[in-house]
């Protein structure tokens, strides 16, 4: 499987979540799944690479041009895409991936992840989306999930179709 991880470009502030990172790119690998991200090498995008290729694991990274020397591209992955814009990245990590999911990032990662989750609920994709909630770091958007779903606006079906799981373990049981 093709798995599409939204992520920081920052590492934050907390080692559990540069370790958390470390650990999927390894499972990745291990799995023989292929990661599909943003093709930086700094923050979280970088470790989780790194562990992914330094496992085995293919790589393939999709950047657009004016962020190449911001987000510092990776040039020793298995594939690097260059894409003229945010809305071209995200639609070629959707289309590249079977599976999307994120792990802990600031306002880019959500919005990539939130994206794919609607794309999913209008029919647009296939691919189940989850949150890797670690340390806690997704809770309140859990909560503001359900909150939707008290308020009407996101029926119960699709809350339930959002992953939000505690360890990398929990993954496959989602999945299925």
């Amino acid at each position: 499987m093709k798995f599409a991880v939204y992520c920081g470009a920052a590492s934050g502030n907390q080692s559990i979540y540069q370790e958390q990172a470390q650990a999927l790119g390894q499972w990745l690998a291990k799995n023989n799944h292929e990661l599909v991200y943003g093709g930086g090498n700094v923050g979280l995008m970088g470790a989780l690479a790194d562990a992914c290729l330094h496992h085995g694991g293919r790589v393939t990274g999709v950047m657009p041009d004016f962020l190449i020397e911001r987000e510092i591209a990776h040039d020793e992955i298995s594939e690097f895409i260059c894409v003229d814009s945010m809305s071209s990245r995200k639609q070629t990590m959707i289309d590249r991936a079977d599976v999307c999911i994120a792990l802990p990032g600031g306002p880019g990662t959500l919005e990539e992840i939130v994206e794919a989750i609607s794309w999913a609920r209008l029919g647009q994709t296939s691919n189940p989306c989850l949150f890797l909630n670690i340390n806690g770091y997704y809770d309140g958007l859990q909560n503001f999930f359900q909150h939707m779903v008290g308020e009407g606006f996101l029926s119960q079906d699709d809350f339930s179709r959002i992953g939000f799981v505690n360890t990398i373990e929990a993954i496959p049981s989602f999945l299925d």
